[in-house]
């Protein structure tokens, strides 16, 4: 069969598979699998080339971790260190124990009980980081979570491949060299690839870009995404992981947007191939001969890996609704664990039946995956109390150019303002307490969760120019931001944070205009206060106006770093000596008999 041939029963596979899945709510991955199954060996047989095509279907993965490099600055892969190398070592260790533990009990030896435990520990960067983009979890906390573990799996590539030379029966000598070498080559080319990104890069990109010609620009973004992924797996180093180095060397670069649109596209196909690929790969007769084993081992696997998750979730922090998500999205096997456990039967460390069985058990549970986070969706829906569904006001005058979500203090003195100005508005608010007090007062607030997506549009968001966010809860007020920023790109975002952390996550969100609550008033406080102990107007205002300036720009610098709190206090104490120093300078220059000039005149203070 030729290629054009293979390809029009992919596409024909996919295209009447997916959305069937998707209609019954199972999932698009789950849809692929199925495609899989049905076309491959152990279905109609109409491709029978597994294992070339799965070589060639990595590159959606590969690209899949290009784009979520893309997306990801520096600064903030940076704060991601403790939960990368904290939490991804404790669960690939803890893991890597149980499980050859768990081997070890079973009768194996030391040798293969250890490559078993460190591969099943592994989890599939493809299946986990497509179904939560799926849900939308990517950026709840578990999906970060979720994110640090599979980046310290990819980093420990290179130890493993390592081990197994080590552990075979092979020269041992040699295999120590050959492990040094292996590790000196791995280092020089992360060096080079992190050299290249920063400082060739860029300029390559712009003059291909000043040619004009679309398609060598996209040309030019697969060239990059692949051959840094051909480099790293030169030296024995993940794929995946060159391509987010990559994606993450080009996050601050003025051409992300760009490749992250062309590369899109040859992403999505090629990680459904993947996945079609995966699911003709599962050895169906292997099942059936020994189903009570291979089902049996597929389970345990995947409760064991939840179970360890779930603690590892609960011990750092996560609520249980949280470190219940993080355990069903890495409790399967990983695509890695084909490598290891087939080099592992190379080496002589294992059978190549206890290696086919180990790989159908992989694939199984990478198969239930979907189908765990349907049954973790239906645990949430009947065993949690919801609440019900809340009835709020039909919204009459959902034309109006702003839209204020929250009118409780910060919202009711904006909407006075505008209603002043005969500027229309339309204001929401979740207390019916609050509606029905400000109506009494000639105000026309409705009553609503403004968070909901089906109330912004009520609202006429899609015709609004700006939304004012001053609603009171934080996380409604996030969800809220979340959802304009998504489904209204359009509708300017003003606002309002009630602390520093607050501030730090709707910059995060990318809101047009950030007032944080008390911050003006305080400053006014402070004016006045430093008058009451006599100093002149305009030099009161003057070290007002230098510490406001001084603040908004701390704020933007610990952005970066608010995660990590270590580093946020470094800053905090560095911006304070920083800003002694100013002040301490301006008194120096005034007791050495200095004029200064006021920034602002006496006639400005208000």
């Amino acid at each position: 069969m030729n290629v054009l041939s293979e390809t029009a029963i992919f596409l024909a596979a996919a295209v009447v598979t997916v959305p069937l899945f998707r209609r019954f709510k199972l999932g698009a991955v789950l849809g692929y699998l199925a495609a899989g199954v049905i076309i491959g060996p152990c279905g109609f047989k109409f491709v029978t080339a597994v294992d070339n095509i799965l070589h060639f279907a990595e590159i959606g993965v590969v690209l899949l971790l290009f784009v979520i490099g893309l997306e990801l600055q520096p600064s903030r892969l940076w704060v991601l260190r403790r939960s990368v190398f904290g939490f991804g070592s404790a669960q690939v260790l803890i893991t890597g124990a149980l499980v050859g533990a768990i081997a070890l009990g079973l009768g194996l030896d030391f040798n293969s009980a250890l490559i078993i435990g460190l591969g099943l520990a592994m989890s599939s960067t493809a299946f986990v980081l497509q179904i939560l983009a799926e849900k939308g979890q990517l950026t709840a906390r578990h999906g970060r979570s979720a994110f640090a573990i599979l980046l310290f799996q990819d980093l420990a590539v290179i130890p493993l491949l390592a081990l197994i030379p080590l552990l075979g029966a092979g020269d041992a000598h040699a295999a120590g060299s050959s492990v040094w070498f292996g590790a000196l080559k791995a280092i020089a080319v992360i060096v080079a690839v992190i050299a290249g990104g920063r400082y060739l890069l860029r300029p390559v990109l712009q003059a291909i870009a000043a040619s004009g010609i679309q398609e060598i620009f996209t040309a030019a973004s697969l060239l990059v995404v692949i051959g840094t992924s051909l480099l790293m797996s030169s030296v024995g180093l993940s794929m995946s992981l060159g391509a987010f180095l990559a994606g993450v060397l080009l996050a601050d670069s003025e051409y992300r947007h760009e490749l992250e649109a062309d590369i899109e596209p040859f992403k999505g196909l090629l990680l459904g191939l993947f996945f079609i690929s995966v699911g003709m790969s599962a050895d169906l007769g292997l099942i059936l001969a020994h189903p009570f084993a291979i089902i049996g081992a597929t389970i345990a696997l995947m409760g064991v890996k939840a179970a360890i998750l779930l603690g590892l979730g609960r011990f750092s922090g996560h609520n249980w609704e949280s470190s219940r998500g993080l355990a069903v999205a890495l409790c399967q096997g990983g695509e890695f664990a084909f490598v290891l456990f087939g080099l592992a039967a190379d080496n002589g460390i294992m059978g190549h039946t206890l290696t086919d069985s180990l790989v159908i058990v992989v694939t199984l549970s990478m198969a239930l995956t979907p189908l765990a986070f349907a049954f973790n969706d239906l645990l949430l829906a009947r065993w949690l109390s919801k609440p019900e569904e809340e009835k709020f006001d039909t919204i009459e005058d959902g034309g109006n150019r702003v839209i204020i979500a929250g009118f409780g203090r910060v919202g009711q003195i904006v909407g006075r303002l505008l209603r002043a100005k005969r500027i229309s508005f339309t204001a929401l608010d979740k207390s019916a307490e609050q509606v029905e007090t400000v109506r009494r007062f000639g105000s026309k607030p409705y009553y609503g969760d403004a968070s909901r997506l089906d109330l912004l549009r009520s609202a006429g968001a899609d015709k609004a120019e700006i939304l004012v966010l001053a609603i009171d809860d934080v996380e409604a007020s996030l969800r809220t931001a979340e959802n304009a920023r998504r489904h209204f790109p359009k509708l300017k975002i003003y606002a309002r944070a009630r602390n520093r952390f607050h501030a730090y996550r709707l910059m995060d969100i990318g809101v047009d205009y950030l007032m944080r609550e008390t911050f003006v008033s305080s400053l006014e406080l402070a004016q006045n206060v430093m008058q009451g102990l006599g100093l002149q107007a305009w030099e009161a205002r003057d070290a007002m106006e230098t510490f406001r300036r001084h603040d908004e720009r701390q704020l933007e610098s610990q952005h970066a770093v608010y995660h990590d709190e270590t580093q946020l206090i470094q800053n905090a104490n560095d911006a304070h000596k920083e800003l002694v120093g100013i002040f301490d300078a301006d008194n120096q220059g005034t007791e050495s008999g200095m004029a200064r000039s006021p920034v602002f005149s006496p006639s400005d203070i208000r």
